[in-house]
């Protein structure tokens, strides 16, 4: 089975990335995809992050009922900060039978010369890599790279925390069940 694997701080997930993950299904080889949710990601500022089990519960809560999606909390195990190289070593060793690759954006790739080990990264697994206006894709590094013109939405999850806290409407963003439960644990409202 050939597992795209989606990750992010999903802090919260929204329709954006379920599109991106929908369409990553339609349009290549996939046969599912999960949502690996990370603890702390080492290039970002982690003092907006809600708990990692609460953004995991909302990640379950958004793809209910859909069998080609998976939430995993693979990381929540792993030494943070977390990295996607150490993360695609443990999933290798433990799932020997599948075949693993990184879904992301054409604006997370520029930069993963940054990555840990990134020589590594681009040399042992292959890239689905969506489109992000202004972000185009020089070089590759070498990398096994399928390029994705995905649908996408000019929105993201600081744009949904913002709109918590300033006592705006998340409706149509998130899913109808994941507002309701951010509004009745009153997430990101402090």
């Amino acid at each position: 089975m050939h597992i795209g694997l989606y990750f992010g701080s999903f802090n919260p997930i929204h329709i954006g990335h379920l599109i991106v993950a929908n369409h990553v299904i339609e349009y290549t080889d996939i046969d599912k995809v999960w949502f690996v949710v990370s603890p702390h990601n080492p290039l970002k500022d982690s003092h907006s992050l809600l708990n990692e089990h609460d953004r995991l519960h909302l990640v379950n809560i958004a793809i209910e009922g859909n069998p080609k999606f998976r939430a995993s909390s693979v990381e929540f195990q792993l030494p943070k900060p977390s990295y996607t190289i150490d993360t695609l070593a443990y999933l290798t060793e433990k799932f020997p039978l599948e075949k693993f690759s990184v879904i992301m954006g054409a604006d997370s790739f520029q930069n993963i010369h940054r990555w840990k080990n990134f020589e590594q990264l681009v040399e042992r697994h292959s890239f689905i890599v969506y489109n992000r206006p202004g972000f185009e894709i020089e070089d590759t590094y070498g990398a096994n790279i399928k390029k994705l013109e995905a649908p996408l939405l000019q929105i993201s999850s600081t744009y949904i925390r913002r709109q918590i806290k300033d006592k705006k409407s998340i409706k149509y963003i998130v899913p109808p069940a994941v507002e309701q439960y951010i509004i009745d644990n009153r997430y990101y409202a402090k």
